[in-house]
């Protein structure tokens, strides 16, 4: 399927369920405590990975490396304090908390309870560590990939919390384009070589570098 072997799918299918999950709900979760009730209201806080969920988002990180959940839906004008601030602060604990989950995967790693360079699976099944090698990755890959300061990705609320009022609001005209140029970025590259791979660029190199140190390779 697409060069990915059965383990690894079925790994993949298992961090995503909690990954995306908690990931989201940090959103919702951030946003209540903030003052904003929506996310509350539309029952986002809640562990149920259905809840969460994006079809086409879940199937492109299964199967190209990237890929995100259901955006939590939030009223910046009900948040406590500045509302670009705030806004920021709810954007930023999705991918704060994808990097907390990565920490606690590799912590059997680094007790030298589970050695990650003789993780291996079964023809079915991934094997504990090779689950755990997968939970590291995808978080962090998680976490880097939605601090890219485009729409719809956490990053771009970050970047207009952290910028001068006006120049934020400029960059608001680009962010209807943001889904188109994300996808663009993604499969040109991969597909039609038509240019280089900026978000592999960004992400592949410091995520590695990271996921290597978590994992004490």
């Amino acid at each position: 399927m697409l060069g990915i072997d059965i383990p690894t799918l079925i790994a993949r299918i298992i961090v995503l369920l909690i990954a995306f999950t908690v990931h989201e709900l940090a959103h919702a979760v951030v946003a209540d405590r903030l003052g904003d009730d929506t996310a509350r209201r539309m029952g986002r806080i809640t562990l149920n990975p259905l809840v969460h969920l994006d079809p086409l988002g879940t199937l492109l990180l299964l199967f190209s490396g990237f890929g995100w959940a259901k955006p939590v839906m939030v009223n910046p004008m009900q948040l406590r304090g500045n509302p670009r601030t705030a806004m920021a602060i709810v954007a930023v604990a999705g991918p704060i908390s994808n990097l907390v989950m990565a920490g606690l995967g590799a912590i059997p790693f680094q007790l030298g309870l589970v050695d990650a360079t003789l993780s291996s699976s079964s023809a079915i099944l991934p094997s504990a560590g090779y689950l755990l090698v997968e939970f590291v990755w995808i978080n962090v890959i998680l976490a880097l990939f939605n601090m890219i300061p485009l729409a719809p990705l956490d990053g771009s609320k970050v970047l207009s919390g952290i910028l001068p009022a006006e120049l934020a609001y400029q960059l608001r005209a680009v962010d209807q384009y943001g889904p188109i140029l994300l996808l663009a970025l993604i499969f040109v590259p991969r597909y039609f070589g038509a240019m280089p791979d900026v978000i592999g660029l960004l992400i592949g190199g410091p995520a590695r570098s990271l996921t290597f140190l978590l994992l004490g390779l």
